[in-house]
C-alpha cells in the first residue's frame, strides 16, 4: 500500500509542476508588440451576452460614449446623480467592466454624478488600437480620457487593478484628478500572494475548464457562490475568451505614490487574498490619507459593503472640502 501511495505521488508531482509552469508562464510570459484582442468571434459574443445580462442590474445611463484616446476607443457610462459636486469616475478590476458596479452605483449616486468605463486592453466594451506597453501609457490613455470630459476634475474610484490604475494615473498623470479611492487594490500596498498569482494563472489559460474559473472567482470572493451569477460569469467569459497583451502592473512606487498631488482613501478587506492585509494596512496608513478596514471583507469588498464603501467615500469628500 505504501509502496502504491508512493507511485500515485510520483504521478501526480510532474502534473502539479507542468501546471504550475503552465499557470505562471501564462501570468507572467512577457506581452507580445501587439494589441488586447478575442480569441474568436464566437468567444467574444459570449462576453457581450455575459456582459448585457450583467448590465440589466444598473440603473439606465445618461449617456453611453466612445471616446477616443491615442490608444484605442473607450467605452464610457455616465449615471446621473445628485449633482453640484465634482464627478466620480469609477474604475472596474481586472476582466472585468462597468456591470461590476452594480450594487455600488445607487450609494455613489447620491453624492455626485457618476462616470464608469471599461479599461482599455482589459475584456469589456473598449477596442484597443495601439500597444501598450508602460505604466506611463496606461496613465496617459486614461488621461486622455479625463480630459474630454466636461469636468476640469473627477474624484477616481478604482476597485482591484483598477485601484492600481488610479494610483497610476495620480502618479503620472494627475492634472484631472481630484482625489483617488482606492478599493483593495493589487500592486499598490502589497504585492499578491504567491498562491493567489498561481491561482489567477491557471484560471486565465485558454483550454483551463470553466470550473477553473468558477473556483478562482470563488476564492477571492471569500468561498460565496459564483455559478449563475452574473457578474462572475462575465468576468469568467473575459477571463476565458480575451488574451490581454499589455505589461502586467509592477508594484506601485511608494514615494512616487506620497509625492503625487492628490488626496488619498484607501478602503482595505480584511480576509483579501489579493494581499497580505497586515502588510497591506501598515503600507497605506502609511501612504494614504485616510484609511479604512473592513475586517470581514473578501476582494468581493464592493459587492459585500456598498452602503459602508459609499457613506465612507462620501466623508472623505467632505473632508476635502
Amino acid at each position: 500500500m505504501a509502496r502504491r501511495s508512493r507511485r500515485r505521488r510520483w504521478i501526480i508531482l510532474p502534473i502539479l509542476i507542468l501546471l504550475l509552469g503552465a499557470a505562471l508562464w501564462a501570468l507572467f510570459r512577457p506581452p507580445a508588440a501587439t494589441i488586447g484582442q478575442w480569441r474568436s468571434a464566437e468567444g467574444q459574443e459570449v462576453y457581450r451576452a455575459a456582459y448585457a445580462a450583467a448590465m440589466e442590474a444598473l440603473p439606465e445611463p445618461a449617456e453611453v460614449r466612445d471616446l477616443r484616446s491615442p490608444w484605442g476607443l473607450v467605452r464610457l457610462y455616465r449615471f446621473a446623480g445628485a449633482g453640484g459636486g465634482e464627478a466620480l469616475l469609477l474604475l472596474p478590476g481586472t476582466a472585468s467592466g462597468t456591470p461590476v458596479w452594480a450594487d455600488n452605483l445607487p450609494g455613489l449616486l447620491e453624492i455626485a454624478d457618476v462616470y464608469t468605463l471599461d479599461l482599455l486592453g482589459e475584456p469589456g466594451l473598449s477596442i484597443q488600437e495601439r500597444p501598450i506597453t508602460s505604466a506611463a501609457d496606461k496613465a496617459a490613455w486614461l488621461d486622455a480620457v479625463l480630459a474630454a470630459l466636461p469636468e476640469a476634475q473627477v474624484h477616481v474610484v478604482g476597485l482591484s487593478i483598477g485601484g492600481w490604475t488610479a494610483a497610476n494615473l495620480a502618479i503620472h498623470r494627475p492634472d484631472h484628478v481630484a482625489s483617488v479611492t482606492l478599493i483593495d487594490p493589487v500592486f499598490v500596498f502589497d504585492s499578491i500572494p504567491l498562491g493567489t498569482m498561481i491561482r489567477a494563472g491557471a484560471a486565465t489559460l485558454p483550454w483551463a475548464p470553466e470550473a477553473w474559473r468558477d473556483s478562482f472567482n470563488a476564492y477571492t470572493a471569500g468561498g460565496a457562490e459564483v455559478e449563475d451569477v452574473p457578474v462572475a460569469d462575465m468576468i469568467a467569459a473575459g477571463m476565458a475568451h480575451y488574451a490581454m497583451r499589455q505589461p502586467p502592473p509592477a508594484r506601485i512606487d511608494a514615494a512616487a505614490l506620497s509625492a503625487a498631488p492628490v488626496q488619498i482613501l484607501a478602503i482595505l478587506a480584511g480576509q483579501s487574498v489579493m494581499h497580505r492585509p497586515e502588510e497591506a494596512r501598515a503600507a497605506a496608513e502609511a501612504l494614504a490619507d485616510a484609511v479604512r478596514v473592513y475586517p470581514e471583507a473578501s476582494h468581493a469588498i464592493n459587492g459585500e459593503h456598498p452602503a459602508e464603501i459609499a457613506a465612507d467615500i462620501a466623508a472623505f469628500l467632505a473632508s476635502l472640502d
